[in-house]
């Protein structure tokens, strides 16, 4: 687990991007209840490709990342989201969560979740007071190794 801190105005938009590992020519899907505002840091970092859940079309697996800035929120709520989100990701998209600090049983759940939708959790980390997670489709990992 690595340790990135937030910036001073307690943003996470570059610790997520760093977990994402993507560029500007990704297509990002952005949800969650600070969307407004992670969507409004990443075009001021020059990502224009954006769109919130508000706006985002019909789910075809057209977007490259997803975030979610789930701060504040249960994690009982993020799994309805995550369950309609997932349908609008490429097969090689990214996921990358930001909860507040979970403790251990809400750091699990978290996990099971994404287990349950075929994601696996490649890398965690702290950003001030929250937690963040980068994760993949198995088979979207199986296939890169195999390559």
């Amino acid at each position: 687990m690595t340790d990135v801190s937030a910036t001073a105005h307690g943003s996470i938009v570059e610790p997520l991007i760093e977990l994402a590992r993507c560029s500007k020519l990704h297509r990002f899907i952005v949800a969650g209840p600070n969307s407004a505002e992670l969507t409004i840091g990443l075009h001021r970092r020059g990502y224009s490709r954006v769109a919130t859940t508000a706006i985002c079309g019909l789910p075809q697996g057209q977007y490259d990342v997803g975030l979610v800035d789930w701060q504040g929120h249960s994690i009982k709520s993020l799994e309805t989201t995550l369950d309609w989100l997932v349908h609008f990701l490429a097969p090689s998209a990214v996921l990358v969560i930001s909860i507040d600090a979970p403790e251990r049983s809400a750091s699990r759940k978290l996990g099971s979740m994404l287990e349950r939708l075929g994601f696996g959790v490649e890398v965690g980390t702290r950003c001030g007071h929250c937690f963040a997670i980068a994760a993949r489709r198995r088979d979207a990992v199986q296939m890169a190794i195999a390559a």
